[in-house]
């Protein structure tokens, strides 16, 4: 690439004033500085929008939702504004390294890769043991990854960076009917159609927590599992069933972590 393209970071926010201004600095930090953030605020109640007003920055741009809504709804409306030509996302919650973007953007010099990721850490400060934890101790598959990931997921939404041009952003990216798992539908999906490319080292940190969305609505998330699997199954959209049996597992075990939580 001849220039630094322009990347947009959709910053989705609802209440998120707890850990936002660190997850703001480590935009601001980044060695990439050719970026804008689309900062879509979901009606918060808190002290988010001081927050944000705080970085007297022209590439933070402020976006108001008309209404409240689940994420992934929010997610499709910040799409919208993007400018850039390459997508990334970060919630208010995680952080990136300083080097995150630069080391990704370069992986884009071949024209069909749609995707790039990385490993990352997850950081708990209440683990009585190590308080990070890398995300994989695997490698991490590059190409054509489908098959891979049906077999072990293992790409984090905070990690991402896509290609805008081979998104249709005027239609819903993300799949609203699954709001608790619509990041892996939408990357299972989109890695049927194009090349994804890594970095093996971790450029984003993954903040554990008791709000998160998941940890509160584990009910919610094992019958959206469990309608997801039976949808894919039905459609054969990733073959036969066999690989499915990830997604599978992976329902047995939300069955079994809602049992124990009731």
């Amino acid at each position: 690439m001849d220039k630094e393209p322009l990347v947009s970071i959709i910053v989705n926010c609802y209440n998120g004033e707890k850990y936002l201004d660190d997850s703001l600095k480590s935009i601001i930090n980044q060695s990439y500085k050719n970026w804008e953030v689309i900062f879509w605020d979901n009606l918060s109640t808190d002290n988010s929008k001081s927050i944000f007003n705080k970085y007297k920055d022209k590439r933070f741009k402020y976006f108001l939702s008309d209404k409240h809504s689940i994420l992934y709804h929010a997610r499709n409306q910040a799409l919208k504004k993007a400018n850039g030509d390459f997508i990334a996302f970060l919630d208010t919650d995680d952080l990136w390294l300083s080097n995150k973007l630069e080391k990704q953007i370069k992986l884009f010099s071949d024209e069909n890769i749609g995707l790039v990721y990385s490993n990352y850490l997850k950081y708990n400060k209440n683990s009585l043991f190590k308080k990070k934890k890398l995300a994989s101790k695997k490698i991490l598959p590059v190409g054509n990854v489908t098959d891979k990931l049906l077999n072990e997921y293992s790409v984090g939404m905070l990690t991402v960076v896509l290609r805008k041009k081979f998104l249709n952003i005027g239609t819903e990216i993300f799949n609203t009917s699954y709001d608790m798992l619509s990041d892996m539908d939408f990357i299972l999906k989109y890695s049927k159609k194009f090349k994804f490319e890594c970095v093996q080292e971790p450029l984003a940190i993954y903040r554990q927590h008791d709000d998160q969305l998941q940890n509160k609505n584990m009910e919610k998330q094992t019958k959206q599992m469990l309608k997801w699997y039976e949808d894919i199954k039905i459609s054969n959209e990733f073959g036969s069933e066999k690989k499915l049996e990830l997604i599978k597992n992976r329902c047995k075990f939300f069955r079994i972590i809602d049992y124990i939580n009731k």
